[in-house]
């Protein structure tokens, strides 16, 4: 839960739910009398400052998924460079896969660090208008684990939407772990006092995937996060020598197509398999830069160009 404290016993109740400082299990906590005054129910006041933060941030879009391994950080990377290419648009990409944090290899930042100004955190700069924030740049090593519990990967996202010294952006893409868990509800909530656009919900064709894809759109559903569209990544093999399609990953229940249509959402695109894009992301490199004239950097122009971005 987003709402139990680090030193909570076990079966806390939550720091705002209605028996919280009064169940059996808060006997003895040290948080006891606070939260059974009703002073945790207070809205979290870091909500109101990150509004006033991100104020003058235009767009704000969620990446989300419910699976893991759809390339959801390859998709928010291609798309902060899609909408980077044009050198009028300042972009900002934020990586909250506390984790798991693959941003910064696939941006080619690894070994990159955030320093501190009177402003804030200062993100890194891939180009001249595209910044990227990532838990990456703050550890040590890139093979170093985050073993955290859920209030203190909440903390770390609040510092990232409050402290960093993002300025006046035109995009601000936020790319988020699997699952619809503590990650996802604390960067709701924490965005709770700001437009935000919506979510791109990313899938691959077969059923394990949109499976989980149905939870990841009840939970926007529930939260009252607008859906932006869905992308089919991974959508057939194109073959870069004799440009043949094969279905690798073969949508035995109709794909992303058949579940936009019954759940009438929009389908923004269905991106190719291929292998150029991996060794890109390995590389640190944009593959719509690499290979401009491929199906798949096609798709991505595609999506930025249409009307929903």
């Amino acid at each position: 839960m987003a709402d139990v404290p680090d030193n909570a016993p076990e079966h806390c109740p939550g720091t705002t739910s209605e028996q919280a400082g009064k169940s059996s299990s808060c006997e003895g906590c040290p948080n006891q009398k606070v939260c059974a005054s009703g002073a945790t129910k207070a809205p979290d006041p870091a909500i109101a400052e990150i509004g006033a933060k991100l104020s003058t941030v235009k767009h704000k879009i969620l990446v989300l998924s419910g699976k893991g391994g759809v390339g959801k950080s390859t998709f928010s990377a291609h798309l902060a460079h899609a909408l980077a290419s044009d050198s009028t648009k300042e972009v900002a990409l934020l990586d909250v896969d506390i984790c798991g944090p693959s941003i910064p290899r696939i941006m080619g930042l690894e070994g990159e660090q955030v320093h501190q100004s009177g402003s804030g955190w200062s993100p890194v700069y891939v180009d001249d208008n595209l910044a990227v924030m990532s838990i990456g740049f703050l550890l040590s090593s890139p093979d170093d684990a985050v073993i955290w519990r859920g209030p203190k990967k909440n903390g770390m996202i609040k510092q990232f939407l409050r402290d960093v010294d993002w300025g006046d952006l035109d995009y601000l893409i936020v790319d988020t772990p699997p699952g619809t868990s503590d990650e996802h509800l604390s960067i709701v909530q924490y965005l709770s006092a700001t437009h935000v656009d919506g979510a791109v919900i990313i899938t691959t064709p077969q059923e394990v995937s949109l499976q989980d894809v149905r939870k990841e759109i009840r939970f926007c559903q529930k939260v009252k996060l607008p859906i932006i569209g869905v992308v089919e990544n991974m959508s057939g093999f194109v073959c870069p020598s004799c440009k043949n399609t094969s279905q690798i990953f073969p949508p035995t229940t109709g794909g992303a197509e058949r579940m936009c249509a019954d759940l009438n959402l929009p389908l923004l695109g269905k991106v190719p398999l291929d292998p150029r894009i991996a060794r890109s992301c390995d590389e640190g490199k944009s593959f719509l830069n690499e290979v401009p004239d491929s199906p798949s950097a096609e798709v991505y122009q595609n999506i930025v160009q249409s009307e929903c971005f």
